[in-house]
């Protein structure tokens, strides 16, 4: 219980901080909710988000780290520990090609206060992880660590805000994630649609010349190695939805070019089905009678459809109790 308490703590704290002089709540929130579409336009330079990092300084530099990166910490510092401007110390570099901008990232993090030394939390590690984000110049994690490699592990120091105490970051960017499904590839499923796709990822779905089915169905076209979604969860997808009467795209994150991100209980009852027990890195292809579709929705255009989707699963946040 008192994990998942520290986890719920630090979830409200990290939508909470203030990030130099511009307010980051909706930033914040933004980052643990994943990729909307209300994120900003990432800045397109690379020398611009090499040059977002904060600089390293007295603060975070008298922050000693215990663990290995990529597995939770342990930070110590004498305190309190003064923090006049936001400071990002390098304490392990990671490898391969540095991160760009507009990429999706996994991360983790362990909090602690500046003015107690007490952990207030970590996010992001086995067992509780939180959805990839876009890295950008514009936002928090860019003007953590910039251009960074995966792998890399920072110390972040942040001053006091108006809600905030100073506190520490010990923060590992981990990977970056594909923004399309990676799983292993399955075996058509005989009698549901077929879908093939462009070197982007982004479906095509061709229904069969049939009946349409009146219970759901789901086949895993790609299975992945992450994590299971779970009843709850809150979900960064990219999707495309077609109607089984014509065949047409009625709604698509790929023809917006931005994942999606929703709750896995606040989708209809055949997206729901589609989703849960399934693993991060999967492509799904369910089939949604109207019963279990908007058909309850009077009024709606979807309401009598039948509909087809095909939804890449790209990361998931496992719901936690509230204090």
């Amino acid at each position: 219980m008192g994990a998942t308490v520290s986890v719920h703590r630090l979830e409200v704290f990290v939508r909470n901080r203030s990030l130099f002089a511009v307010s980051a709540v909706a930033a914040a929130a933004i980052l643990l909710a994943g990729c909307g579409t209300s994120d900003p336009e990432p800045d397109a330079s690379a020398d611009a988000l090499c040059a977002a990092a904060a600089p390293s300084g007295s603060a975070s530099e008298a922050v000693t780290v215990e663990g290995e990166t990529g597995e939770e910490s342990t930070a110590t510092f004498e305190f309190p520990l003064e923090v006049g401007e936001l400071q990002s110390s390098v304490v392990t570099e990671g490898e391969g090609d540095p991160v760009e901008s507009g990429d999706l990232v996994s991360y983790a993090l362990t909090a602690y206060s500046a003015e107690t030394g007490e952990e207030l939390g970590t996010l992001g590690y086995e067992g509780a992880e939180i959805l990839p984000a876009q890295i950008s110049a514009d936002n928090p994690i860019g003007q953590i660590v910039g251009c960074a490699t995966p792998g890399t592990r920072v110390v972040a120091a942040f001053p006091a805000s108006d809600t905030n105490g100073a506190e520490v970051y010990v923060f590992d960017l981990l990977s970056v994630v594909p923004d399309a499904a990676w799983g292993e590839e399955q075996e058509p499923v005989e009698g549901m649609p077929d879908v093939t796709l462009d070197d982007d990822g982004a479906p095509t779905v061709t229904i069969p010349d049939a009946e349409a089915p009146t219970e759901v169905e789901i086949a895993e076209l790609k299975v992945g190695d992450g994590a299971t979604v779970e009843s709850g969860d809150t979900v960064l997808v990219h999707y495309a939805g077609v109607k089984w009467s014509d065949g047409e795209v009625f709604d698509s994150s790929w023809d917006r070019d931005t994942p999606a991100t929703f709750t896995t209980t606040g989708v209809v009852a055949g997206f729901q089905q589609a989703l849960e027990g399934q693993t991060v890195g999967s492509q799904v292809l369910v089939v949604i009678p109207p019963e279990f579709g908007y058909g309850d929705s009077e009024g709606n255009e979807l309401q009598d459809e039948t509909l087809v989707f095909v939804v890449d699963i790209l990361g998931t946040q496992h719901a936690v109790a509230a204090e």
